[in-house]
């Protein structure tokens, strides 16, 4: 199923950072905190402004974002978990780091 988002949202699907257990603590998933960093899936056309104009969004498919805590609605599509969350909610793009040889 594809979903297109309106205006100025964002549909992203969220990042699981790798988990290292250290000294054999295993912590239960209830205990643990959802990342704050996603993957952009899909954006919308861009944000009507008040005389009609439709400003393009900063971000696009494939960027790597940071987004509040509790930003967001989460929604579940064929079995895995979006969360549907306007421009303005998200902190920052991830640049990829060049690899330096």
């Amino acid at each position: 199923m594809q979903i297109r988002p309106l205006y100025d949202r964002l549909v992203v699907r969220r990042i699981e950072q790798k988990e290292s257990v250290q000294n054999g603590i295993i912590i239960p998933d209830t205990a643990k905190e959802k990342p704050q960093e996603a993957e952009v899936m899909a954006v919308g056309r861009g944000k009507r402004l008040e005389d009609g104009t439709v400003v393009s969004l900063d971000v696009k498919v494939g960027d790597r974002i940071l987004f509040g805590k509790y930003s967001g609605s989460e929604i579940k599509l064929d079995g895995e978990e979006y969360l549907i969350l306007r421009e303005d909610e998200v902190l920052g793009v991830l640049d990829p780091v060049a690899v330096a040889k």
